[in-house]
């Protein structure tokens, strides 16, 4: 039987205006550009250290209060077992939410961990909780469980008495929401399949009191899906369309109504154009866009969203087969618009085509935003890790969506949609084709666009930012669960769809 998801969410966190008298086995105080966090000295003296000595030795041995830096002082006496400096840089949103993570690794196995964080503002403290939770990520299969338990429950004070609980409980939602979208992502493709991903969607309607709809292969067959079909075509585990609605209570007939469509390609083998074994071996985490859908309308409703949401992914498994669509096949898309395949391993478009086409046509939204892991040439244009690609057909839009991936800590760069690059997707055969050569990115996204119709939108290209190298700051090793953050932290905000269309 295939596990299910969210194995933990991580530690239990809560705000405190003082610091605790007494149970945390770690204490940990952060130390900014400007020294340590004001109430450090005066837990540095209840736990018997010299906080000035401690921080000379320290720095004569390489430790600076660069962001996420730490070092650890051993305490012999008393129930604390452990003073861990972390650095906290300019005290950014972005220099916390790293310190976050950096606790979170070193209160693993300690039950009750006390954070002491200088005074700053709700923004801070909700980014040092979104890192305290993504730190805490773990993911394994092994037969027994290995891995030290997170921190059990960690307080977190700036000693001023000031109340920032909520903004600690806003952190605990995106950084669960991180962590689900993460867990889907590494989730190994022998568990996770298109049904599968419905049923983890299941769960998640289930929990946040969402509306919850679900074609199969046979439905979507019927009702015109042709991508869908198409690209599923050649596993025997079929694809699924998954729909997800978010209300919010006492909603208006003029409340804004956004539609996110995510792309879940559960693994891509490129189909019949195969792909090379190395390229193969993260795409299990192919379907982070559609899992960054889930874990964003399950995010909705603690986080109070003032939008309508619509969540759609488009789910299937792209395999080679007798049965796998082929090169130069012609696929009528959801609505009519037909594409020339010319490349099988270009699935991700031909899936959201069919999802971008359902929205503007039956749902009729006010904004319309696709999610996928979509091209490897983001990742020639920006790197890895810093920016994931943004093209938007409207530039409030745009800015809307960079302001909450600069908050959220995944940033995006604008990209160009210059309407002479269609003319190399174009085909005597049908509307277009689905590959071309370069820019590769760029022409996914113009093949993308005619399906939106007019309707306000935009289409995020994360491969860039889709995995980490390394356990750092808030990332761990693999998937990163790329949109989540960003999208829960965009639609949660004021006023998210100001200014978009006029």
């Amino acid at each position: 039987m295939a596990r299910t998801t969210l194995r933990s969410p991580g530690p239990a966190v809560r705000w405190a205006g003082e610091p605790p008298a007494d149970g945390p086995t770690l204490w940990a105080v952060t130390v900014g550009d400007d020294g340590p966090a004001a109430a450090a000295d005066a837990v540095a003296d209840r736990l018997g250290v010299d906080l000035t000595r401690l921080l000379d030795v320290v720095s004569g041995t390489g430790f600076t209060p660069a962001a996420g830096t730490t070092a650890s002082y051993p305490l012999l006496s008393g129930d604390a077992r452990e003073l861990l400096l972390v650095g906290t840089g300019a005290g950014s949103a972005a220099d916390l939410r790293k310190a976050g993570g950096a606790v979170a690794r070193r209160g693993r196995g300690h039950q009750q961990v006390a954070a002491v964080v200088a005074e700053g503002t709700d923004a801070g403290v909700q980014a040092f909780a979104e890192g305290l939770v993504l730190g805490s990520f773990t993911f394994h299969r092994k037969s027994e469980d290995e891995t030290p338990p997170v921190a059990g429950r960690v307080t977190v004070t700036d000693g001023s008495g000031a109340d920032r609980g909520a903004a600690v409980d806003r952190g605990l939602v995106i950084g669960r929401a991180g962590w689900l979208a993460r867990e889907l992502a590494i989730t190994p493709s022998n568990e996770k399949d298109p049904k599968w991903l419905a049923a983890r969607a299941k769960e998640a309607a289930r929990s946040a009191g969402l509306e919850l709809t679900v074609w199969d292969e046979k439905k979507l067959a019927a009702d015109g899906f042709g991508g869908l079909v198409a690209v599923g075509g050649g596993s025997e585990r079929p694809p699924r369309l998954i729909r997800l609605d978010y209300t919010p209570d006492g909603a208006a007939d003029d409340m804004p109504y956004v539609v996110l469509v995510g792309k879940g390609i559960t693994f891509d083998t490129g189909g019949l154009s195969l792909k090379s074994r190395e390229s193969m071996m993260t795409m299990k985490r192919d379907m982070t866009g559609g899992g960054s859908v889930i874990a964003t309308l399950a995010a909705l409703p603690a986080l109070g969203a003032k939008v309508r949401v619509t969540g759609l992914v488009c789910a299937a498994e792209n395999m080679p087969s007798g049965t796998a669509y082929r090169p130069d096949d012609v696929v009528r898309h959801y609505g009519g618009r037909t594409t020339e395949v010319k490349n099988t391993d270009a699935e991700g478009r031909m899936v959201l085509a069919d999802g971008l086409a359902y929205a503007a046509q039956e749902l009729k939204p006010d904004v319309i935003v696709d999610v996928a892991t979509l091209t490897g040439a983001i990742k020639v244009s920006l790197g890895a890790m810093l920016y994931g690609g943004l093209y938007a057909t409207d530039d409030a839009l745009a800015d809307n969506l960079a302001e909450a991936g600069e908050v959220s800590g995944e940033r995006l760069w604008r990209m160009p949609l210059p309407s002479e690059y269609a003319e190399l997707i174009s085909t005597p055969v049908a509307d277009a084709v689905n590959s071309s050569g370069g820019p590769g990115s760029i022409t996914a996204a113009l093949f993308l666009k005619p399906f939106a119709g007019d309707v306000p939108w935009a289409h995020l290209d994360l491969s860039s930012i889709a995995e980490s190298q390394a356990d750092q700051y808030e990332y761990s090793l693999g998937a990163t669960g790329a949109g989540a953050r960003l999208l829960a932290t965009w639609l949660s905000s004021e006023h998210p769809t100001a200014g978009i269309g006029s």
